[in-house]
């Protein structure tokens, strides 16, 4: 056997830059797998009669923490009161401490101040993240609108006018392509919660990247007729329910979008309905692709890059999955 004899001196040497080399890996390796968390603000507290944002909520937290890669801070508002005596002059949320702030909410304007605040936020970079019923808050406030690129409802509200026919267009997939129709009558209308299959149509997007190009979607509301600005908007899944169906529009809705507003990245995610006498398990929020875009729109709209994999239980063109 061959045996390599060293000094004592030069086997000091040996062993230190091994031990350097083996510091310098772990240090490395450190670095690489321990990203900083993404520090995101959950706007929650109101909703309307067909809503609960404390079960929502409290989904979406959990289902933020499992994956370690953000850190949730929640801001409650005030109580849903009565127009025109609702004061939510103590909401003061401070955006700019965060990274994205994700809305899961429904409810009165914030003061003056807060609204230009989140505008003035994303517009110069942050991220925003709107779920479900929170495409029917603000139907009177037009920045929200640029922002979400579409919405519905809004008049559950007391005090606040529905978005109408006049609060602009509807998106639209045909022929390959995103179309914008003004014309079209009809505002915001869905079918009752069933399993409906998504269709993705911008493959290369980095939160769709590796899902299929079709999957079910467990139990939800699909959404349709969403009426707005229509500007700045990327397509990223649509679904459709057919005519025959009691709220189908047989047309192929925009259910996931991106938004760009100013240099702010907006995820817009329709999914997730929450009834307001429903208690956990919520078969919309369990399904494994509702958990997999909201974790993965998050982190895009905080980084402009997605990490988060996707997971082995993700639906298909076939089944859901539900956790």
């Amino acid at each position: 056997m061959f045996m390599l004899r060293l000094s004592p001196r030069r086997l000091i040497t040996v062993i230190a830059a091994a031990v350097a080399f083996v510091l310098a890996t772990l240090v490395a390796d450190s670095t690489m797998s321990a990203q900083a968390p993404i520090k995101v603000l959950l706007v929650t507290g109101q909703s309307n009669q067909f809503h609960n944002w404390a079960v929502s909520s409290a989904i979406v937290k959990r289902q933020l923490a499992a994956t370690g890669r953000f850190v949730v801070t929640v801001a409650t508002t005030p109580p849903k009161g009565t127009a025109p005596n609702q004061d939510m002059s103590s909401f003061r949320p401070t955006f700019g401490d965060y990274q994205v702030v994700v809305l899961d909410y429904e409810g009165f304007e914030f003061s003056s101040s807060v609204k230009e605040a989140l505008a003035t936020y994303v517009r110069n970079g942050g991220g925003l993240v709107v779920l479900h019923a929170a495409d029917n808050a603000f139907p009177a406030w037009p920045e929200f609108n640029e922002m979400i690129g579409v919405g519905g409802w809004g008049g559950f509200t007391p005090g606040y006018q529905s978005r109408n026919e006049g609060a602009g267009q509807k998106i639209r997939w045909r022929d390959g392509g995103m179309v914008v129709d003004p014309d079209t009558p009809g505002v915001a209308q869905h079918p009752p919660p069933h399993d409906f299959l998504m269709t993705v149509r911008t493959l290369k997007h980095p939160i769709m990247q590796g899902l299929p190009p079709m999957w079910l979607h467990a139990a939800d509301e699909l959404y349709a007729n969403l009426r707005g600005p229509a500007r700045n908007v990327t397509v990223l899944a649509t679904a459709t329910a057919p005519l025959s169906m009691r709220g189908g529009t047989g047309e192929h809705e925009p259910i996931l979008m991106t938004i760009n507003y100013g240099k702010g990245r907006v995820f817009h995610n329709t999914l997730g309905h929450v009834g307001a006498t429903d208690k956990e398990p919520i078969a919309s929020m369990n399904s494994v692709d509702y958990i997999v875009l909201l974790q993965r729109g998050i982190e895009w709209a905080a980084t402009g890059t997605v990490t988060l994999p996707v997971p082995a239980d993700f639906p298909t063109a076939e089944r859901t999955s539900i956790r």
